[in-house]
């Protein structure tokens, strides 16, 4: 018997284990069940009413016997598997599946009756079906009492298509779980609800326990317990401390266990090695939320790391979530709330702005700049280590919340980089979202020539919608900008002011960035005009249907009050139908009297936005722009491509074989699995010699190409790797013995080919980014674009709207379309091509990369000259399948 467990043991599928966040916002954690589970079923038994066990057995079921609940806790998890939900140690929920045939299994699940509605048994159903997947079942079946409609209710609304059928006065359903553009959908929106709303508890605490706040009053947790104090919170406020009654006249017990009432957040500032024993008061207490400010944990190696996955696995199995370690805090200005649970005593106004923050060192300071550029908030997370709590959550969060306008986000690292892009798309729809992204990043694209420094990530974030700054001043700009004036309609930019020099500054650094001179302007008003005159020319600016957008470009007249001049700005600003901003120079104070709203701390929409220096105003502005257009563009979709996914799959899996390192695929396996996917290649023989190289002319017959069979002479005509046109089989030996000698002594051969008709050469690649998965890759063939690192990228899958974009976005784009009287070539099935690639690697795990090395694009269609693919063992894709933390 030992050995049969040790084996199971041995076999116990680890990977689907997994930390999910409720519909209430809790945690909980899903796991397949061991033998030794025995007694947490039966105790779970125990807490079921008789309803809820006749609803699951349609029978009263009173006591499960000693062979059922072996045939429930051994499983192969194969053919059989069961998954338990459970939370504070304690099972709340199983589901399970068995094997009827080849194809098909049955399902079925229980929740415990104080956990039911909770939407426990549809992150199941998620989990079950991706499981399922994994060992070949690809239908679910299932049998409910007419009933018990909550649990049809749970199979009919995940987005699968569901076959219903009445016999012997019980429902039976039947329906194949391959995802589907609706399952997907309602997965996700099941995911942004149950993350927002994990946050919102987070932000809105009806009690606070400060722990490790002490008499020093230089102490950590005493300054945040005196900023949640002076900042007026309205909940209930508690200090944490062993001894003392009372800290900062906050009344103090020495445990959260020891508080009468619930307590819905904690802030923890203890050392390091008291961390975990706290967070097992907290689970204790059924705290809601924790942050940890205290330091001492990942950023000190590998120890450190251990300590802090061991307090978030405390933390989620109890419930909650966690917010650091070595993080500044959070922050709500919702006055039902008024939460400074941070170590900045002083914190902008109330605003519409969300703010994220990986560092807590530099989130002081960024608090600060905010507050002093009258950036209202609505919300603030230094998220320090990101151990749990991550921009992501924040960005589910503000998608939905009626307070926020804004997001803005400080990046150090990437966590789930492709699970950002895809939600930072969904958010920026509506919202705007600016991230300032620290340079500090390893890149699967930086080999390809995109990377930081070749623009692949600017491009991967554009195609997200997000608007990407350089600097922390840039940060503000764009925000000041997004925060208080509305998106503008074009390029188009009316500049009024009162200096001509201030007015051509203005001109060319518009159409450096991109942005053009609206008809008629810059308008320069001279020196001596009145605030009057400024008012009118500012009401025609912002009237006149030539213009997208008004900049105002003022230098001070020496002895002359800018008071009226700002009075004029604001007031404008404040009805303007398109964005007005200004860059005053040297005119201390003026900015301030721009912004709209009770006071210089409080600005509110329409308030004037001014800048250091015209050429930021400008950047700010043309970043909105582009971020304007994205948004009116239509969203695009996936399309529905005819491939053969399972054949490809198994065809990678097969030229993989048992290798562990990344394997290039043989020529015939390539082309399979490209096939599969609706993508031909052009044929090609690789040839040892000249009478091989001869023979396969011969085969195909004359014109032919002979190229080097290595990567780097294949594709090079100037350096003598590829010879065209060759109509003879003694031009082909020639051509053999030349290449030969090019390539040396180690040369693999030539490859020879009929040839095809003349084109434009691209190059189509996928690579697996280490941040954001699959990615695309399009750019023109030649030495020169090459050089200059003229690639374009988006990650996969691509929409139809990402493949248009993307076969246009090169610099040397308009060669496709028709420069200098050249016909245009078949764009369509360039968009086509580079959708089937990136299907290819975002579907099939095993691709590691795909290069597509010449495309050779026509005005009646494409030919793929070459293609090579590496293969690798599949990769984690932490935003792949059943949701998960």
């Amino acid at each position: 018997m030992a050995a049969a467990t040790d084996q199971r043991d041995h076999d116990y599928p680890e990977h689907r284990v997994a930390d999910v966040v409720l519909t209430d916002g809790s945690t909980a954690r899903i796991r397949p069940i061991r033998e030794s589970d025995g007694p947490a079923i039966l105790d779970l038994h125990s807490r079921m009413s008789e309803r809820t066990r006749y609803l699951r057995y349609f029978t009263a079921y009173p006591r499960i016997s000693d062979r059922d609940l072996a045939h429930f806790t051994i499983v192969d998890h194969h053919d059989r598997e069961a998954l338990v939900a459970s939370l504070g140690g304690q099972f709340i929920a199983v589901g399970r599946y068995e094997r009827i045939d080849t194809e098909s299994a049955e399902v079925a699940f229980v929740v415990a009756d104080a956990h039911q509605g909770r939407g426990i048994s549809s992150v199941l159903l998620e989990h079950l079906a991706q499981a399922a997947r994994e060992e070949g079942i690809s239908r679910f079946e299932a049998e409910v009492l007419p009933e018990n409609r909550q649990m049809a209710r749970v199979f009919s609304q995940a987005g699968y298509s569901v076959k219903r059928e009445i016999a012997h006065e019980v429902l039976h359903l039947t329906f194949a779980i391959a995802p589907t553009p609706r399952s997907l959908e309602v997965l996700r929106d099941r995911e942004q609800a149950t993350e927002a709303t994990s946050i919102a508890r987070l932000l809105s605490p009806r009690s606070v326990a400060v722990i490790g706040a002490g008499r020093a009053v230089d102490s950590i947790g005493r300054a945040v317990l005196v900023n949640l104090r002076e900042g007026g919170f309205t909940g209930d406020l508690h200090a944490i401390h062993p001894t003392e009654p009372e800290v900062a006249g906050v009344p103090a017990v020495p445990s959260v266990l020891d508080l009468a009432g619930p307590l819905d957040l904690a802030v923890v500032a203890v050392p390091a090695k008291e961390v975990p024993q706290v967070v097992r008061d907290c689970v204790g207490k059924s705290v809601r939320g924790i942050v940890i400010v205290s330091s001492g944990f990942a950023e000190t190696g590998p120890d450190g790391q251990r300590a802090e996955r061991e307090i978030v696995r405390l933390a989620r199995s109890g419930g909650a979530r966690v917010v650091g370690p070595n993080a500044l805090g959070i922050l709500s200005t919702d006055p039902a709330v008024r939460l400074n649970a941070t170590l900045a005593p002083r914190v902008p106004a109330p605003g519409r702005v969300g703010f994220f923050s990986q560092s807590g060192a530099l989130g002081i300071a960024l608090l600060d700049q905010a507050r002093s550029l009258g950036i209202g908030l609505s919300s603030f997370v230094s998220a320090g280590n990101r151990s749990d709590v991550s921009g992501n959550d924040l960005l589910q969060f503000w998608q939905s919340d009626p307070a926020t306008d804004v997001v803005l986000l400080y990046l150090e690292t990437f966590g789930n980089a492709r699970k950002f892009a895809r939600v930072a798309r969904r958010v920026a729809r509506s919202k705007p979202v600016v991230v300032l992204k620290s340079r500090g990043r390893s890149s699967g694209l930086a080999g390809t020539g995109a990377g930081p420094a070749g623009g692949g990530l600017e491009a991967l974030f554009e195609a997200s919608g997000v608007i990407r700054v350089d600097r922390l001043d840039e940060l503000f700009d764009v925000a000041q900008l997004a925060a208080h004036q509305p998106l503008p309609a074009g390029r188009r930019v009316a500049i009024v002011g009162n200096s001509s020099a201030l007015g051509i500054l203005a001109a060319e650094a518009c159409q450096a960035a991109g942005l053009q001179v609206a008809t008629g302007y810059p308008a320069d008003l001279g020196p001596s005009a009145t605030p009057r005159e400024f008012s009118a020319a500012l009401g025609a600016a912002v009237a006149d249907p030539r213009a997208d957008a008004v900049l105002i470009v003022f230098s001070p007249v020496s002895g002359v009050a800018g008071t009226g001049y700002a009075e004029a700005i604001r007031a404008a600003g404040e009805s303007s139908p398109v964005p007005v901003l200004s860059s005053f120079l040297a005119a201390t104070g003026i900015p301030e009297l721009l912004r709209s709203g009770a006071g210089p701390g409080s600005p509110g929409r329409g308030s004037v936005p001014s800048y250091r220096s015209v050429e930021a105003a400008v950047r700010a502005l043309a970043r909105i722009a582009r971020y304007a257009e994205w948004r009116r563009e239509p969203p695009g979709e996936l399309p529905q491509l005819s491939a053969d996914r399972d054949a490809a799959a198994a065809l990678a899996e097969r030229a993989l074989g048992e290798s562990d390192q990344v394997t290039e695929a043989a020529t015939v396996d390539v082309h399979a699995i490209l096939g599969a996917y609706g993508i031909s290649v052009w044929p090609e023989s690789l040839c040892a010699g000249e009478a091989e190289a001869v023979a396969a002319a011969e085969s195909y017959g004359y014109p032919v190409v002979v190229k080097a069979a290595e990567g780097l002479l294949r594709h090079r005509v100037d350096l003598g790797g590829v010879r065209l046109g060759l109509g003879s089989a003694r031009a082909v030996a020639a051509a053999v013995r030349d290449i030969a000698h090019l390539q040396g002594p180690g040369g693999r051969g030539v490859l020879v080919q009929p040839m095809a008709p003349p084109g434009v050469a691209c190059v189509v690649e996928v690579t697996q980014d280490s941040a954001f998965g699959a990615v695309v890759g399009f750019v023109l063939a030649g030495v020169a674009t090459d050089l200059l690192g003229d690639w374009a990228w988006l990650a996969a899958p691509l929409t139809d709207r990402d493949a248009h974009e993307l076969v246009r976005a090169p610099l040397a784009a308009p060669l496709l379309f028709g420069h200098r009287g050249a016909q245009p070539a078949d764009a369509a099935r360039l968009e086509d091509l580079v959708l089937r690639a990136g299907a290819l690697a975002d579907e099939i795990p095993q691709i590691h990369g795909l290069s597509l090395n010449p495309v050779l694009a026509t005005a009646t269609g494409l030919t793929v000259l070459h293609a090579s693919i590496r293969l690798a063992p599949p990769a984690p894709r932490p935003d792949a399948g059943a949701r998960r933390l």
